[in-house]
């Protein structure tokens, strides 16, 4: 027993699981594919720069992504780098696929913020930094494309610390910008890394690296024409901003930052190297009684997503497993304590995008793909010893909707059938109307959800689903004091019932539903089917 405790100890202490967030196009699959590429897991990065590329990156697997070249579906993969585990979430960074990409921060012990250093901190940068802050994840920022014409690196830091409010240390700053970006400076280790070569990637990176102050000769020699500007910019750094702070990174109060070019590998490795040295390894996880110790606790994992047909030729069904604690072994006896049935985990596999590998063991801070007939849902706890529950993962509103033109579908069986497997993806939401015995209308956070929908179930389920537009922007759940009645005659708003036949209050705006609970101040509304996991995820974290 304490053998195996020491071993849960070592594999958790080498392990490091993390998402990367950008807003979309900031080269976030870019970023993952080298990462995978240093770590020995792929032999190529995938090219995702144009539909008309011949290779895709690993972690775009669905055949929309590889279509649009842009990622709709988070994604897992690993590699092994020095003898650290790598767990990398991959995350859409379109906002129509926030709600996947939230979940998938649930599973991470700290984040890579990947900015721009042309366009700086954009929207869904923002969106994603406020969750990972209500969560306190620690957030390591890459500033990327520096090989291109960007904005000034010390007015980047500045709205990084304005606009999200967190103090931005750069741990390295970039040796000129553009077409004169030569290499890094590090200031932690005092040394200087030059790189050459490299063609985009394509070829192998040449890196030469001096010890040494910034402003010793042999520096500022290989520095060449950006010695005077970088020189000037770091004695600047160091008289005015503050002094990096390990405890401050922990809290997620004091974000690193790196420079580099994803698509050249220039400062890739460095920020490999660093992250891997001072980033967390997995922690305690926040359960319904408190903190889950990750040695000492037998097994336990919770579901943060589920995915049908990675695999289309057999039509099979995945649930992504964030182990928290203990040791993961094949063929293990799990509770269930939704259903309060034991399961026997006898079909798992190590993800790695579309591609699967047979697992006979994993430690906390892994991702398992189980196998699963349909038994589990998003957010669901499997624990060893049935004393475990964590925080459940809360629901989004939807504030896009589609009407199922039902009578134009040939194939009723096969749509049914798409549409509930689809629906336990999270991706969208079913409701019907009152009268209705089966699903009429789709919701989803973001309308791109649906031509996803439309994809996959033609693709997946032969099924050429038909959707019109309605009206509706608002989806809000009623709790107390609720009259049917009270909404059922007007052309403002429509009754329906979600998969767990809770009601449902569609509304074309936020007004009217404001000018309801003004006439009938007995009625509240909340966001979510369950409004109190939001604030119990909070006071969690």
């Amino acid at each position: 027993m304490e053998e195996t405790t020491r071993q849960i100890a070592r594999e958790i202490d080498r392990r490091r699981t993390f998402a990367i967030i950008s807003h979309p196009d900031a080269g976030k699959t870019t970023l993952t594919e080298k990462i995978l590429l240093f770590g020995g897991a792929v032999r190529e990065a995938g090219a995702v720069r144009a539909q008309r590329a011949a290779r895709h990156a690993t972690s775009d697997w669905l055949e929309i992504e590889r279509q649009r070249g842009i990622s709709v579906s988070s994604s897992v993969m690993h590699a092994e780098y020095d003898g650290v585990r790598i767990n990398i979430l991959d995350t859409p960074g379109h906002h129509d696929f926030s709600e996947d990409t939230y979940r998938t921060l649930l599973a991470a012990d700290s984040v890579v913020m990947l900015i721009d250093a042309a366009k700086g901190v954009e929207p869904q940068t923002r969106r994603l930094f406020e969750v990972c802050r209500m969560r306190g994840l620690p957030i390591f920022t890459f500033i990327n494309k520096m090989d291109r014409a960007g904005r000034d690196p010390l007015d980047l830091l500045g709205e990084i610390e304005e606009v999200l409010g967190i103090e931005a240390i750069p741990v390295n700053w970039a040796v000129g910008s553009g077409r004169e970006f030569r290499g890094v400076y590090d200031r932690l280790a005092r040394r200087l890394l030059i790189f050459a070569g490299g063609d985009h990637g394509a070829s192998e990176l040449e890196e030469t690296e001096i010890a040494g102050a910034v402003d010793a000769p042999e520096i500022r020699a290989a520095m060449g024409p950006e010695a005077d500007p970088t020189c000037e910019a770091l004695e600047l750094l160091d008289g005015a901003a503050g002094s990096f702070d390990l405890d401050r990174v922990r809290a997620g109060k004091q974000t690193p930052v790196f420079f580099g070019s994803a698509l050249t590998n220039y400062g890739v490795r460095p920020f490999l190297e660093s992250f891997l040295a001072i980033g967390p390894c997995p922690g305690a996880q926040i359960s319904a009684t408190g903190p889950v110790d990750p040695v000492e606790t037998p097994f336990s994992a919770f579901v943060f997503k589920i995915q049908a047909n990675m695999d289309p030729d057999h039509r099979d069904r995945v649930a992504f497993v964030r182990i928290c604690s203990g040791r993961y072994v094949q063929g293990l006896v799990a509770r269930h304590p939704r259903t309060g049935k034991s399961i026997r985990l006898a079909k798992s596999t190590l993800l790695m995008g579309r591609d699967r590998e047979g697992v006979r063991e994993a430690f906390p801070g892994d991702v398992v793909g189980l196998f699963d007939p349909g038994i589990l849902r998003i957010g669901d706890t499997l624990c060893e010893d049935g004393q475990v529950s964590f925080v459940d993962f809360p629901a989004f509103a939807p504030e896009h909707f589609r009407r199922i033109e039902l009578g134009l579908v040939a194939r009723r069986k096969a749509l049914a059938k798409g549409l509930e497997q689809l629906t336990q993806e999270g991706a969208v939401q079913l409701f019907r109307d009152a009268d209705a015995s089966s699903a009429t209308v789709v919701g989803a956070v973001g309308p791109l959800q649906f031509d996803v929908l439309k994809h996959r179930m033609a693709a997946e389920y032969k099924v050429e689903l038909r959707l019109t537009p309605l009206s509706f922007t608002v989806a809000r759940w009623p709790q107390a004091g609720f009259d049917p009645d009270m909404v059922r005659h007007s052309t403002m708003t429509r009754l329906v019932f979600d998969r767990d036949d809770r009601p449902v209050i569609l509304a074309q705006s936020q007004a009217f539903l404001d000018s309801l609970v003004a006439r009938h101040p007995e009625l509240e509304l909340a966001d979510t089917p369950d409004p109190t996991l939001f604030q119990r995820t909070r006071s969690a974290a």
